[in-house]
């Protein structure tokens, strides 16, 4: 007989730690877990240096989300423990971030948290305290099915976080549970009211947790401040039309503040890190159709060697904003890549590629890799010659 989370064992029997942010959706996951008799402990991560940050609405992880969580583990009457992991939180998450930016690419900092600090070191903490599961307030679901557990998409698609999970292994699937997953967020809101939580009023956290002052820019030039050089700004015809002070402050897509002008409308189309370029051109340079994947994580039921040669139709999203579109999986020797049947435009080295059975709500997620590369179809990107720049339009 399993119980509520699928685990065999009356509740009482059954502990379960729960990643405690300091926020109103883990507060609500330990108190709706301690009220349906679990055997919960509290457990909080400091990620960073929090001093700055203790007073700023909308980070987590910081001095006053700690507190915050503190504060709601002894309403609830649960052991609650504070791990310092800013060692590892800076060597696998914020330099990496660092030198994704300088390497031309738009990282997600978010999901490369999740993958190794929260659901590698935290899990293996949970296991180490006799934990049978590790909760989180997540939007996202995981049900069982047959021998295994498998993610979808949450009930409340405003609030969903599919896409910065896309990591989670089948292993950490197993462990992992997300009893917000099948709530809005107003319901969320509501029990923390009704429950008396100290949080319930609380602000979701939005910014990236380690940048006090909302800007990347200045983080990255902090951490790497002999990286940032200047260098062209390059039409795709060849045509140098201006200079720029780092490539960190540009990003695919991107149309104002370019501060050059030819009389037409120009979009950041590709960021040459090696040559310092950031390269423009008209809107329809940013289309994208062929998209290479590296660091792939596959849940799906069938393994990727056996996908068959002409590909695997399944559905995609390459930003957390836009909804789930056509693709084929296809894989070629070592190499792993998406077609997408409509295109997207504005797709950037760096960024995570999602991958769902289908477009409906709810549906399966099937695990998703990061884009290594995009083949833009109508572009190709001519190398460096002397110290002319030789792009060229190829239709």
């Amino acid at each position: 007989m399993l119980n509520s989370l699928d685990l065999p064992g009356k509740p009482e029997d059954t502990r379960i730690v729960v990643a405690m942010s300091g926020g109103v959706d883990s507060s609500v996951v330990a108190a709706i877990l301690k009220r349906d008799g679990y055997d919960v402990v509290g457990m909080t991560l400091q990620l960073y240096d929090h001093g700055s940050a203790v007073h700023r609405a909308g980070a987590c992880c910081a001095g006053q989300d700690i507190h915050d969580a503190r504060r709601v583990a002894e309403q609830l009457g649960i052991p609650h423990y504070v791990l310092d992991y800013e060692d590892r939180f800076r060597e696998a998450v914020i330099d990496k971030f660092a030198d994704s930016y300088l390497a031309g690419e738009t990282p997600i900092p978010c999901v490369s948290c999740n993958q190794t600090v929260k659901f590698q070191d935290l899990l293996t903490t949970a296991r180490k305290l006799g934990a049978h599961a590790l909760a989180t307030g997540h939007y996202i679901q995981s049900r069982l099915e047959g021998n295994k557990r498998v993610l979808l998409r949450p009930i409340d698609e405003a609030r969903d976080q599919s896409y910065f999970l896309f990591a989670t292994t089948q292993e950490q699937i197993d462990f992992l549970r997300f009893p917000l997953g099948g709530l809005p967020k107003s319901e969320t809101r509501r029990i923390a009211l009704d429950l008396g939580l100290k949080v319930a009023n609380k602000q979701d956290s939005q910014d990236i947790c380690f940048v006090p002052s909302g800007k990347y820019t200045d983080v990255i030039a902090k951490l790497r401040p002999d990286a940032i050089v200047g260098g062209d700004i390059v039409h795709l015809d060849g045509r140098i039309l201006g200079q720029h002070k780092g490539i960190i402050h540009y990003t695919i897509g991107q149309r104002r503040g370019l501060g050059v002008s030819v009389g037409e409308p120009l979009f950041v189309v590709k960021l040459d890190a090696a040559n310092k370029r950031v390269i423009v051109g008209p809107p329809e340079a940013l289309e994208t159709r062929r998209i290479n994947l590296r660091d792939v994580n596959w849940v799906g039921d069938v393994p990727l060697s056996m996908i068959p040669d002409d590909g695997l139709p399944i559905y995609v999203k390459v930003r957390s904003t836009r909804p789930p579109a056509p693709a084929k999986l296809v894989v070629e020797d070592d190499n792993i890549w998406l077609e997408l049947v409509a295109g997207e435009r504005g797709v950037a080295p760096g960024q995570a590629c999602v991958f769902f059975e289908n477009e409906m709500p709810e549906t399966r997620v099937l695990g998703g890799g990061w884009i290594a590369s995009t083949d833009q179809g109508i572009l190709r990107i001519e190398p460096v010659v002397a110290s002319v720049s030789q792009i060229a339009a190829v239709e």
